[in-house]
């Protein structure tokens, strides 16, 4: 037998692990994710088929999420600014150099006055839903600073609002239970695209027997997939739910035992609904008054057959001026014929209300000290940017921190956005993945980890487990957490000021992960299978007892009546009507394209791929009129600015309203816009919402194919 050596032997090689975690993404499915690590390295990342919702199964993006994590053009090192503002002209310095001139800076502004630390402002939203690398450590540095306030509306401020006015929070029917209705209307959703779990628990209705309607202003994917699709124009919701409630009440199709015990305003909601018959809301909406009769036929006669009937709304719907009293009256409807009774009966927008979250433990709003900062809209950071100091305003904006953001991007009427942000005498930091057109305007880049990278926890906003993200690899290069950058910051600027040496600012991820539940929730069972269940009951408002004031749904709200609102849902028109105006004809939405989430995986390759080219879909009548066809460079534009895309005429758009798929990076664009260039800064008619899809625009060609 031959001698053996030890360069014989084969190597070793490292057994793969699996590590449980979330997805970070503003979804509202948030899928449990495993990924596959080996030799440190992660190879691969799959849905947990061991949780329900997820089911093993992710979207295409997240599917291919170790290419982010691993892309080429990850930033991995600290950046100062070596150019101008805008060029992408960067190079590197180390971590102290970085931190150490970013503490200095903030300092200089804050310590100017009892008030002038209100001229810095974080900007972020929900670049990750995580509850500690979103809103734990920052906060309290901003909150110790005294920084201004950002109000966070850019997603979901207006039909937030009005579930909490009607429904008295984010509350509604589980979403595991749609698997059981027979009828399911989808409103202002691309589930397929956007929920895709949700869409699961769809056809498994639809097996069953459920009719599945859609209805949003765009054909979607998920619209041609259903039996029924009903093409509103945009910001027409309420009038559409106010003559279904017209024609359950002309039909009596009512639960009269269920109105009397369990809802608030009745008779004032009846006269208001008697005076939307299908006709004049047909002539608001744009669509033909039998498919308004026909939808609450097949509404009404659930109530009538004893069988569940439900809702899914999606917040495409609330971005318009009456967005929220659009909310308002769609969720009044289970309301009227008895559907909370069912566990499959109902409506969904949002669960995150259902959440126990003790944001006092994570955020510590305590630090202010009795300060009360102003509070900046998010959504108007274009002209806030561009704000003089005065009395009404204050100081102007000095220092601004943006992280789990792209602003320059995904705020609206970019065209300021980016005279803001190229502001020579703006201070600008970023905690960044990539390059992103926000990235391009910062004094300082600081690389962030991705969710592979640190410890988190989550909620949903369309599910109700808790679900924990465990590290699965070491950060790459000199990524830090979120929570480690504010940490070091702190820790700078400690040495002139002592509040930031509170034993706050060094408390550890896995800490604040516990603390984000406290005892509410088993945090060893998360540590075990990386997700917990809620203890909700099936059908949670059966017998009423909403977490309103009354107890009730609230079809009329005091609240609102004394904020000088109109008590009662309405429709409310856009501020740009869809034909209103001669010189921009057109309603324009911009959607999220398919294969992007926001501004999110836009630079990933493989994605972008699929989609191909910035894009706006025409229907065939509009684009004859124009003169445009399929393939053409054309120009949308209106007062606010101009965006350059590739026209496609498609059975998506329908007449009189334009498709603008979002969100690109404008550095990725034709002509280095992209579709928020076109949208303004107005905003919802509560909730202090964005109103991206109230619109209008006309479009030209600008070159041939």
């Amino acid at each position: 037998m031959p001698t053996m050596h030890v360069s014989d032997l084969p190597i070793p090689v490292s057994k793969a692990t699996d590590v449980i975690g979330a997805c970070p993404h503003d979804c509202p499915d948030t899928c449990s994710l495993v990924t596959t690590v080996q030799n440190g390295v992660a190879a691969k990342v799959h849905g947990n088929p061991a949780h329900p919702h997820t089911d093993g199964v992710l979207c295409t993006k997240v599917s291919r999420y170790t290419e982010r994590t691993y892309h080429p053009e990850r930033i991995l090192h600290p950046l100062k600014r070596s150019g101008p503002k805008g060029s992408g002209q960067f190079e590197p310095v180390s971590w102290e150099v970085a931190l150490t001139d970013i503490a200095g800076r903030l300092k200089a502004i804050a310590t100017r006055g009892p008030h002038a630390a209100q001229a810095i402002l974080p900007y972020s939203y929900a670049g990750t839903m995580g509850l500690v690398q979103s809103e734990s450590i920052a906060a309290r540095f901003f909150h110790q600073l005294g920084a201004s306030l950002l109000n966070r509306t850019i997603c979901a401020a207006a039909g937030g609002e009005g579930l909490v006015q009607t429904l008295g929070g984010k509350v509604g029917m589980r979403v595991e239970f749609f698997a059981e209705s027979k009828l399911i209307i989808i409103w202002g959703s691309n589930s397929i695209a956007s929920n895709l779990h949700f869409w699961r628990y769809a056809q498994a209705a639809k097996r069953n027997g459920a009719k599945l309607i859609c209805v949003d202003p765009r054909r979607s994917e998920t619209a041609e997939k259903c039996h029924e699709h009903i093409a509103l124009l945009p910001g027409t919701d309420a009038a559409l739910a106010l003559a279904l409630m017209h024609e359950l009440i002309s039909n009596d199709w009512l639960d009269h035992e269920y109105i009397a015990q369990h809802t608030l305003g009745w008779e004032a909601l009846r006269e208001r609904a008697l005076q939307w018959p299908p006709e004049r809301a047909a002539q608001v909406c744009g669509i033909p008054v039998a498919q308004i009769t026909s939808l609450a036929r097949d509404y009404g006669g659930c109530m009538q057959r004893g069988e569940p009937a439900a809702i899914r709304m999606n917040y495409g719907l609330q971005r318009v001026k009456g967005g929220g009293n659009a909310v308002r009256a769609i969720a009044c409807l289970p309301a009227l014929i008895g559907a909370w009774r069912h566990r499959a009966g109902g409506v969904l927008l949002s669960s995150s209300s259902q959440f126990p979250v003790n944001k006092q433990a994570l955020q510590r709003p305590d630090l202010l000290a009795g300060r009360a900062p102003r509070t900046i809209n998010m959504v108007t950071i274009g002209d806030d940017l561009l704000r003089a100091a005065s009395a009404e305003f204050g100081p102007a904006i000095e220092a601004l921190v943006v992280y789990n953001s792209n602003p320059v991007a995904v705020a609206p009427d970019s065209g300021k956005v980016v005279a803001g942000f190229a502001r020579e005498n703006l201070f600008t930091v970023v905690l960044e993945h990539f390059h992103t057109d926000t990235a391009d305007y910062a004094d300082y880049i600081l690389p962030a980890t991705t969710q592979l990278e640190h410890w988190d926890v989550h909620l949903s906003y369309g599910h109700t487990d808790v679900l924990l993200n465990r590290p699965a690899i070491a950060p790459v290069g000199e990524a830090k957490t979120n929570t480690q950058i504010f940490r070091e910051l702190a820790a700078c600027m400690g040495h002139d000021d002592a509040g930031f040496l509170d034993p706050c600012f060094t408390e550890t991820d896995e800490s604040l992960c516990r603390a984000a539940y406290g005892k509410a929730v088993d945090f060893d069972l998360l540590l075990r299978q990386g997700f917990a269940t809620l203890a909700i009951p099936d059908a949670p408002f059966a017998q009423g007892g909403f977490p309103t004031p009354s107890g009730r749904c609230e079809f009329f709200s005091a609240r609102l009546q004394a904020q000088g609102l109109d008590g009662l849902p309405d429709h409310v028109p856009n501020h740009e009507v869809a034909g209103a105006s001669p010189a921009f004809p057109l309603a324009m939405i911009s959607p999220p394209a398919r294969n992007f989430l926001n501004s999110t995986f836009v630079n990933v390759k493989s994605l972008r791929d699929l989609e191909g080219e910035p894009i706006v879909e025409m229907h065939a009548d509009d684009a004859l009129a124009r003169a445009i066809e399929s393939g053409d460079v054309v120009r949308v534009f209106n007062l606010r600015g101009a965006y350059v895309c590739k026209a496609v005429i498609s059975k998506r758009a329908r007449p009189g309203v334009v498709n603008g798929l979002g969100v690109w990076w404008r550095k990725l664009g034709l002509a280095g816009t992209n579709v928020n260039e076109l949208t303004s800064q107005k905003l919802t008619d509560m909730g202090a919402g964005p109103t991206f899809y109230d619109c209008a625009v006309e479009v030209a060609t600008l070159q041939a194919k």
